[in-house]
């Protein structure tokens, strides 16, 4: 059966009871659990769930802690929480979002990183010229994987295009994406160096001196995160919601909204965005003396 996917918005943006719910064929799922990973029998093709449309500055990431797991804005200080802008960069370069059922196990120690995970699905940068809009799930290939440092864990960003962009067919590997989009990569790794700096914490780290690994290690990352988010949802733990309508057998398996383990869930609603404290539109000028 082909399988619709929409949004069910409930809020007002820009505060943190905002949510995005998304849907299939009109019912709400679990954006982290209900979406399978591959949308091809040779796992060629992989779904993705945008976050963050390029060009935006929106913290907004899958909940793990809510039932169905939706989109939320993240917070900081209690105050929703926006990216600044380290120039020459505005917002996010690249739609950003997560691989559905893969799941970094902050227990497991990755012998090349020498770091365990982050306890989150795996981040996605989709780098293809649509602009996309947060609880879309894309259809992407990936092309290579950074590994970031984020404190004592590590934090893998797969670098992944959307098989419909005009320029797919010419992405095959990490290779490609300097040939056709000179700059990008580069650009990305300074990017998630600097993001953090104008809130007064440290530039980011890298694994492999901020070396990109191929697609056949990316693939090698995502199957291992695959197979650690089957043991997730098959033991529950660390925090996390599991309540699924898909994955028969598991502890979280609910047939409908209405068993009670998934509450109904309010209407789309229309309204109005909250106002903005933060100066999203303000450019910080990162220099050496400041890393």
């Amino acid at each position: 059966m082909i399988c619709h996917y929409d949004t069910l918005k409930v809020g007002n943006s820009n505060t943190l009871e905002y949510r995005i719910y998304v849907t299939r064929n009109g019912t709400p799922i679990s954006s982290f659990h209900d979406i399978p990973l591959y949308c091809d029998s040779r796992e060629t093709v992989l779904n993705m769930v945008v976050e963050i449309p390029r060009w935006t500055n929106n913290k907004l990431e899958i909940t793990k802690d809510e039932v169905l797991n939706p989109i939320k804005q993240d917070n900081q200080g209690n105050k929703p929480r926006y990216v600044r802008n380290c120039f020459p960069y505005k917002g996010y370069i690249w739609n950003y979002g997560a691989l559905p059922q893969t799941w970094e196990d902050p227990n497991f120690t990755h012998p090349d990183t020498e770091a365990k995970g982050d306890n989150d699905p795996l981040d996605v940068c989709e780098i293809g010229e649509r602009v996309g809009y947060p609880g879309e799930v894309k259809q992407v290939k990936v092309l290579g994987i950074l590994a970031l440092l984020d404190g004592e864990d590590t934090d893998w960003k797969v670098i992944a295009i959307d098989i419909n962009d005009p320029l797919a067919s010419e992405f095959n590997d990490i290779g490609d994406v300097e040939v056709h989009m000179p700059g990008l990569l580069q650009a990305t790794k300074e990017w998630f160096r600097l993001y953090k700096v104008p809130d007064g914490k440290p530039a980011n780290k890298f694994s492999f001196n901020g070396e990109y690994k191929n697609k056949a290690y990316a693939n090698r990352v995502i199957e291992k995160c695959s197979h650690a988010w089957c043991h997730l949802i098959s033991t529950q733990g660390h925090g996390i919601a599991v309540a699924n309508t898909t994955i028969e057998g598991s502890p979280g398996y609910v047939t409908h909204i209405t068993q009670g383990l998934i509450p109904e869930l309010p209407i789309q609603q229309q309204l109005s965005p909250g106002s903005i404290e933060s100066p999203i539109d303000k450019w910080y000028f990162i220099n050496a003396a400041q890393l």
